[in-house]
């Protein structure tokens, strides 16, 4: 059961209340030397009950952020490579994908900690996005090409057939299935679909894509026919989040700005911009869809800390404090679903960073008054 959404912080007491939140480490001891534990992704299933990492020396775990502890977690064994992306099905709560530049796409039921469906895709896939209801996954490949895939989960019981009960439906019975893929003329680095579900009268989504050339492009799905383009940077647009709200699209790019879009006249409302300047590689809502943050993997982009912004004014508004020396970095952030709590990974500063100097931090999870 979700916890209960709280009392929602306005911008000028942010500061005060989240700075008195205490930061809890989670220590792998897979990562036994510095820097060969990074982990480039983090997500939280729908409640906020558990938290995802996945690193570049191929370990998947599902942590549950009360209690840090690796004894509590989960290894999930199978990629043969470095993990790009994970990411939770936003209407299954222990369902997990994962994608890898092995090639493979992965379905996890992190109740049973098994593997329910391996797809190859064909090349290095290195994005996912799931549809609202869950029912799509569109994968990004590093060749620049988009590959949707179907998940159908069961739905209504199946009548009685000449007195026989059919088999109750498990996770395990959901069927994915890969559809024609969708190579792009340009270079492409990142994708979200928007927050509308599919009805009779109203069919087709909207998908984003993140662009090389510095725009981001507005799809239709399952049509892939361009609607609209967002003439968004200078340069290259790496990373991209839809508000909570569906107010603003956050657009984080290699110019170091993450630039915020009103989604309902696609204009560009304001850009923010962190001190620790760097490509922006991913950005992160909080709950409410009023504050913001950016990740940058970047040598010096995390000794500084992490830098929240107030959206609708663009105000700098607290830095966490994240311990990092000069030299390192912050591969990915990730607010609580329904909390002020901030979850981020550091890359280790140097030979003497520290065996855990590139695991998972959670603001908030170790005591506080969020």
């Amino acid at each position: 059961m979700a916890p209960p959404r709280r009392n929602l912080l306005p911008k000028e007491r942010f500061a005060f209340a989240f700075g008195s939140l205490k930061t809890q480490s989670y220590h792998d001891p897979i990562a036994r030397t510095p820097g060969s534990h990074t982990i480039r992704t983090i997500a939280w299933n729908p409640t906020g009950q558990l938290i995802a990492t996945g690193s570049a020396d191929r370990t998947l775990r599902i942590w549950n952020p009360e209690r840090a502890q690796v004894k509590y977690s989960t290894d999930l064994r199978g990629h043969t490579a470095g993990i790009e992306k994970v990411l939770f099905n936003p209407a299954r709560d222990s369902e997990l994908a994962s994608c890898s530049t092995d090639g493979t796409v992965r379905f996890w039921d992190v109740r049973s900690k098994t593997c329910v469906s391996r797809l190859d895709v064909g090349g290095e896939a290195f994005t996912l996005s799931w549809s609202a209801d869950g029912s799509t996954m569109v994968v990004g490949r590093k060749d620049d090409t988009l590959i949707p895939i179907s998940v159908e989960s069961p739905s209504t019981p199946t009548m009685l057939t000449d007195g026989v009960q059919p088999p109750k439906p498990t996770s395990s019975q959901t069927t994915y299935k890969i559809l024609e893929s969708h190579p792009q003329p340009i270079q492409t680095n990142a994708t979200t679909f928007s927050h509308h579900i599919a009805t009779p009268t109203s069919p087709d989504l909207h998908l984003f894509a993140t662009t090389g050339e510095g725009t981001v492009k507005i799809l239709d799905y399952p049509s892939f026919n361009i609607q609209h383009t967002l003439n968004a940077h200078t340069s290259a647009c790496l990373s991209i989040a839809l508000a909570p709200t569906g107010r603003y699209l956050a657009i984080g790019g290699s110019d170091a700005l993450v630039s915020l879009w009103d989604t309902t006249d696609w204009i560009c409302r304001r850009t923010v911009s962190s001190n620790n300047g760097g490509a922006v590689r991913g950005v992160s809502w909080s709950f409410d869809g009023r504050f913001i943050c950016g990740a940058c993997d970047e040598v010096g982009c995390g000794g500084n800390g992490i830098e929240i912004f107030h959206a609708e004014t663009g105000e700098s508004v607290y830095t966490v404090p994240t311990g990092g020396g000069v030299n390192s970095g912050i591969p990915a952030v990730a607010w609580h679903p329904s909390r002020y709590w901030l979850a981020y990974s550091t890359t280790a500063d140097g030979p003497g960073g520290g065996s855990g100097a590139s695991g998972l931090k959670i603001v908030g999870a170790a005591g506080g008054n969020l």
